[in-house]
């Protein structure tokens, strides 16, 4: 009995591995990805675009959004912007107005009366208008903060010249003045979920979501996948993703036509977003159970390599808590085989770190530039120690000598449980982050977050959006409220 949960135990610490080995496996693949551009199947390619954007209570960004897509470099004539008002109580509908006037025949202003039915809702509603003429060939689906950079939408297009393709994103980036930590975090978390996680992508062959502010269609693939934007869901960007890929036709990142969005600037409002991403990912889970491993039902989608890199995120707090558990449940039945593991994982841990960080800030130094320590600091203090320790030991040895209990003290006991369980525990300080926020107390917010990690954080968000979906929470637009801080 005591072999079995030996074993057992073992590979529960194993699996715990998986999620940092992913992330190295796309990042080998980020170098290929410049052998797969699709430009050579690309080229100068300008449809009649129709631009969607849903918006509530806009009225700090929606002006500059629409003066920003009136001076891209694209044919004005081949393109429209079509704001759906989805029943702001603010200025939005004043702004849109004037901005009618100011483009007339560019600029269309949509008036839901009876709004609040969420983001696709809103969208639909545009659809359904642009459908009933044949004008647009292409539509364009954005967020309202987003800010296109001049030949960002040149760029996205010149690949709609291939039939085979349905769908592209953009390289989207958070483009705050003068960004506080989130901001930061946020900045050094987009270069590597998106400026290098979808460059690897491209090289695999499939695409896991169109980002929802930045998202090009042709009108045949948003036909083919039935005219509207799916509305039960909390994911509607990754459903059109899927949906995209399963009718047959190629979804495509592209990293050189970069946007800017403003992102939140504190950890409540980022814990509500990501909350509503993490929920709408365990639908999507839901879903598409069929494609999972399975090429034949699910085509590019349904390869293993999709779905690896799809659940060793999806489950990334499981496969955590479980290591924890599994060195915990070790230290009682063979204490010097349960550090050997423990070692080991961080070994491989600060070995990911270490390549990871220094190929992000070649990937996007613009990025990284503004974000660096946050960069260096994404695990968190403690986790940093740990690493440290792990992969330069006689550097570090004679400082735990110095602070270390006598042999055999409890103390010691506790210390190494502590490190075993801090897998786990830094989710809960991360949580304890966004917590204080907002309280007395708020001067240890970011104290918390630098200690457990911000890529803890995004792991207790991952955990939390289990629970709110087992709950049954309601699923409502609970929007990001936007300043226009992008600059």
């Amino acid at each position: 009995m005591v072999l079995f949960v030996s074993v057992v135990a073992t590979l529960v610490v194993c699996l715990g591995v998986l999620p940092v080995v992913s992330g190295l496996y796309q990042y080998l693949f980020v170098l290929g990805s410049a052998f797969h551009t699709h430009l050579e199947a690309s080229h100068e390619h300008t449809p009649r675009l129709a631009v969607v954007i849903p918006a509530w209570n806009e009225e700090a960004v929606i002006a500059t959004s629409i003066d920003r897509l009136m001076a891209l470099d694209y044919p004005q004539g081949s393109l429209r912007v079509y704001l759906v008002d989805d029943a702001s109580t603010d200025a939005t509908p004043e702004v849109a107005i004037e901005k009618t006037k100011e483009y007339p025949k560019q600029v269309i202003h949509v008036r839901r009366v009876a709004g609040g039915e969420g983001k696709a809702a809103t969208l639909n509603y545009g659809l359904n208008i642009i459908w009933k003429s044949d004008w647009a060939q292409a539509l364009l689906i954005m967020d309202a903060d987003v800010i296109y950079t001049e030949d960002s939408l040149r760029k996205m297009a010149r690949h709609l010249a291939d039939p085979s393709v349905g769908a592209v994103t953009a390289n989207i980036k958070e483009g705050s003045r003068d960004p506080n930590y989130v901001q930061r975090f946020i900045t050094f978390e987009y270069v590597t979920a998106t400026g290098c996680s979808r460059r690897a992508q491209n090289a695999f062959g499939f695409l896991a979501c169109l980002s929802g502010g930045a998202q090009l269609h042709t009108r045949e693939n948003l036909m083919a996948i039935g005219g509207e934007i799916f509305h039960d869901t909390l994911a509607e960007d990754t459903f059109t993703t899927f949906r995209t890929q399963l009718c047959g036709r190629v979804a495509m990142f592209e990293p050189n036509a970069v946007v800017y969005a403003e992102e939140p600037d504190g950890l409540v409002g980022l814990w509500k977003q990501r909350v509503r991403w993490g929920r709408g990912n365990v639908q999507v889970t839901r879903e598409f159970r069929n494609i999972w491993a399975r090429e034949s039902n699910g085509g590019v989608l349904g390869s293993w390599t999709m779905a690896f890199l799809w659940f060793s995120l999806f489950l990334m707090p499981l496969f955590q808590i479980g290591a924890s558990l599994g060195l915990i449940t070790l230290y009682a039945l063979d204490p010097g085989w349960s550090w050997t593991l423990f070692r080991g994982l961080w070994i491989v841990a600060g070995i990911v770190y270490v390549f990871v960080t220094f190929a992000s800030f070649v990937v996007d130094w613009e990025s990284c530039r503004k974000s660096w320590a946050e960069g260096f600091l994404f695990p968190g203090l403690v986790s940093l120690a740990v690493i440290a320790h792990a992969l330069f030991p006689f550097l570090t040895q004679p400082l735990v000598d110095l602070v270390a209990p006598p042999q055999g003290h409890w103390l010691g006991h506790v210390a190494v449980l502590f490190l075993y369980a801090w897998l786990s525990l830094s989710m809960v300080v991360a949580w304890a982050a966004k917590r204080l926020e907002g309280t007395r107390w708020a001067v240890l917010s970011p104290l918390l977050l630098y200690v457990g990690g911000y890529g803890a954080f995004l792991c207790a968000v991952t955990f939390a959006s289990y629970v709110a979906e087992l709950r049954g929470a309601d699923m409502k637009w609970d929007k990001t409220v936007k300043t226009g801080k992008v600059g």
